[in-house]
This record gives C-alpha cells, sequence and structure tokens, in this order.
C-alpha cells in the first residue's frame, strides 16, 4: 500500500467499515429471533427472581451484605435482596453452641485433657486441672459475624482467661467442693463482659465445670484430704439430725412435765379451795347449834374408833363389883413385837 498525501488516513483503501459491518452481521446471526428470544427473556426473568429472594429459616436470622457490607437483618420468613448485587449470610440464632476449654473430645467420644489450658494457679499457690464447657448463643448476628475474627477460638481464649482470672482469686478447698457454682457464675459474669467490649454479639448461655482434679502426682494426696472433709461435713450434718430429734422430744415433754404440774397445782388449790369452804359451812353450822354438833363429832369419831378395839362393857352396879386389871406384861409384849413394815 503507498501512502497518498491526500489522503493521510488511507479512508478510501481502509478496510475497518468492513470488518465493522462484517462482524455485525455475525452477531446478529448468534441472536435468536422469534420464540428463542421470548425463551431467553422468560429464563432471565427466572433467574432474577431467583436470585432475588430468598427465605429465613425460624431458628435464623438473615444477614444481608452489599458489595461485602452488612447492610440490614432480617427475621424469618420471605424477603428479597438485589439480585448479584446483595447476598445473605443465614447464622442459625437459636442454636446453643458449644466450646471445650481444658479438654478435646474425638469422634469416638472419648475425652483427652489438655494440659496448657486445664492447669491453672489458685489463690492460695496451689494447681488445679479445670475442665469446663462454655455455651453460647448467636444475640446480634452481624456482630458475630463481622466484628471479631475466628469467632469460635476467641470466646474459648477468653473463657479461658476469665476461668484463670476467678481461680486465680479463689482458694483450692473453694474449687474443689463448695465453691463450683460460685466459680461458674463468675466466670460466666466476666467472660460476657468481655465479650460485649469485643461486640461480638454473643450471649453465654452457661460455664459448665467438667472436672475440677489436682495434678496427678498429687491426686491421692487430695483425694484423702477431700474424702476427710466429706466425712466432717457428713459427722456435721449427722449431729444437727441428731439435735433437731432431740431437741423437739425434749421441749415436749419438758412442756408436757409443766402442764402436769400445774395441772395438779390447779387440783390440789381447787381441793383445798373445796375442803375451806366446807369448814366454813361446817362452822356456820356449828355456830348455830355447838351441842348437836358436838355430840355428832363425838360419836362419828367414837365410831371411826371402837370397832378396832377390845372393849368389854359392863353395865349397872355390877361394875362396882369388878377388880381393875392392867395387863402390863401382855402390853410391853406387844409394844416389842416387830410390825408388819419390819418383817422380812
Amino acid at each position: 500500500m503507498v501512502w497518498n498525501p491526500n489522503d493521510p488516513w488511507n479512508k478510501k483503501n481502509d478496510n475497518l467499515d468492513d470488518a465493522l459491518k462484517q462482524a455485525q452481521s455475525h452477531l446478529q446471526g448468534l441472536i435468536p429471533s422469534g420464540g428463542m428470544k421470548s425463551l431467553l427473556l422468560v429464563g432471565l426473568l427466572v433467574f432474577v427472581a431467583w436470585q432475588s429472594a430468598f427465605i429465613v429459616a425460624p431458628d435464623e436470622e438473615g444477614v444481608v451484605k452489599r458489595f461485602g457490607i452488612p447492610v440490614r437483618t432480617v427475621g424469618p420468613g420471605p424477603h428479597g435482596k438485589i439480585p448479584l448485587i446483595e447476598s445473605v449470610l443465614q447464622p442459625k440464632v437459636e442454636k446453643l453452641h458449644r466450646i471445650e476449654v481444658g479438654f478435646r473430645t474425638d469422634r469416638q467420644g472419648r475425652q483427652q485433657m489438655l494440659a496448657q489450658e486445664a492447669l491453672m494457679l489458685t489463690g492460695d499457690m496451689n494447681i488445679l486441672a479445670i475442665e469446663f464447657i462454655v455455651q453460647y448463643k448467636i444475640k446480634e448476628s452481624a456482630n458475630y459475624l463481622f466484628s471479631v475474627a475466628e469467632i469460635h477460638e476467641t470466646i474459648g481464649k477468653a473463657a479461658e482467661a476469665s476461668m484463670r482470672e476467678v481461680v486465680g482469686k479463689s482458694k483450692i478447698d473453694e474449687a474443689l467442693t463448695t465453691g463450683k457454682a460460685q466459680i461458674q457464675q463468675d466466670t460466666l459474669v466476666l467472660l460476657q463482659s468481655i465479650l460485649d467490649q469485643y461486640q461480638s454479639g454473643v450471649q453465654i448461655a452457661a460455664i459448665q465445670l467438667q472436672d475440677v482434679d489436682p495434678p496427678e502426682a498429687v491426686a491421692a494426696a487430695f483425694k484423702d484430704v477431700t474424702n476427710a472433709k466429706e466425712d466432717r461435713e457428713k459427722l456435721i450434718n449427722q449431729s444437727q439430725s441428731y439435735r433437731n430429734d432431740i431437741l423437739p422430744k425434749a421441749k415436749g415433754e419438758a412442756a408436757q412435765v409443766v402442764n402436769q404440774a400445774k395441772g395438779y397445782a390447779q387440783a390440789r388449790l381447787n381441793r383445798a379451795q373445796g375442803e375451806a369452804n366446807r369448814f366454813v359451812a361446817t362452822l356456820k353450822e356449828y355456830n348455830q347449834a355447838k351441842d348437836i354438833i358436838s355430840k355428832r363429832l363425838y360419836i362419828e369419831t367414837m365410831e371411826e374408833i371402837l370397832p378396832n378395839i377390845d372393849k368389854v362393857i359392863i353395865d349397872g352396879k355390877g361394875g362396882e363389883r369388878v377388880l381393875p386389871y392392867l395387863p402390863l406384861d401382855r402390853l410391853k409384849s406387844r409394844a416389842n413385837a416387830p410390825t408388819e413394815e419390819q418383817k422380812p
């Protein structure tokens, strides 16, 4: 091709326009016509509708992202999004997640202690191997997914640090016996505070101590100490039970004796009052007829005495001829004779 100064761009001899026309004709040949266009349009609409709708399950929460940035959260049910621009993550917000600290469980269900996580120092400078479980739920899905990287591992490390701080303020006796519940509660509060500072979107449901044991080298000695403390508690409980059984009985018996004494005193008082009233009434009658009352008293007295003695009655002048005789020897023998109480 020769360059023409009157046509510097060589437009008359350029084949670019021809090439563009050929490409356009080929492209029109590739685009279907008639029914194929309708079918392609329907398919495109179905694809757009499929990409625009999503359903959130009852135990999930939908987090909608736009160009990788969370823009909104939606609850259970059907929802829509911008196709190819927005995407959705649907974490299980009702699921109770579990993290093991100080041990791991393999697929066969066997547990293996991790000494690096489990060994902790108590406030009285003793070492304990503590294995526990952290259970949590998702409280805020957006924070859970995007605020903290490796959220599961972060919760485990924070739980380990919280447990070490709480155990470091406790004594070994509390950790092994009666203080486990308080340690769990304090660890839960501290761990929740740390995760809230991280804006992790997590709600701690429970902290459960699995095993709290001394190191294997001194396990036997600690076991003996623990058994002795348990025996002490058992004896204390038994003594308290015996005390609670004896005291009510003693109080009941004391109340019974007091009531009996009060009843006896009241009876004696009533009896004395009755005798006094009777004497007053008799005295009143005696003052009205002294001779009659005197004879009556004399007769009643003689009726009580005479039946119990030997007696001889001589009437008339015959008594003047009888010689009085006093049997002193028989009276003496009666005086020396043993009474009924002195007989063997």
